[in-house]
This record gives structure tokens, sequence and C-alpha cells, in this order.
């Protein structure tokens, strides 16, 4: 997400405590708060998806592979 939009949730934000919003700024709030939960959760996905894991016998399993990488898409 654009450090512009995220500008804006904070500015919609202040405006709704401070005077209110119109419908279309309420729907704008809603869609850029929705975009920027989906992006903190791709990007805590890939994070988790990368962690390799130290076995006690040395071996080293990538816990993303081990448990289907869920979220992300495969590309052939």
């Amino acid at each position: 997400m654009k450090q512009e939009q995220i500008d804006r949730i904070n500015e919609l934000y202040r405006k709704s405590k401070a005077e209110g919003l119109t419908e279309a700024e309420k729907k704008e709030q809603d869609l850029l708060r929705k975009q920027f939960v989906a992006d903190v959760r791709g990007s805590l996905t890939a994070q988790l998806n990368n962690i390799d894991m130290v076995n006690p016998d040395g071996t080293v399993e990538n816990l993303g592979e081990k448990y289907g990488k869920a979220g992300t898409k495969k590309t052939s």
C-alpha cells in the first residue's frame, strides 16, 4: 500500500471524529481499510511461508512448504 493511501486512511479517520463523513467518504474509507488489511495479511503470509526450522538431527525444514503455503499462488 502506498504512503498516500495510508495518509488518506488517517485523514478520513480524523475527519470522521471531528465532523463526520459523507456516504462517499465512508465507502472510500471502508475500501482503503480492506485493502490495507489484505496487504498486511499477504505480507504476513509471505513471511511465515519463508520460515525454516532446524530439526534436532540437523536437517532444515521449510515450514511454508510443509504446511502448504496457504494464500500464495503457485506458478508452473
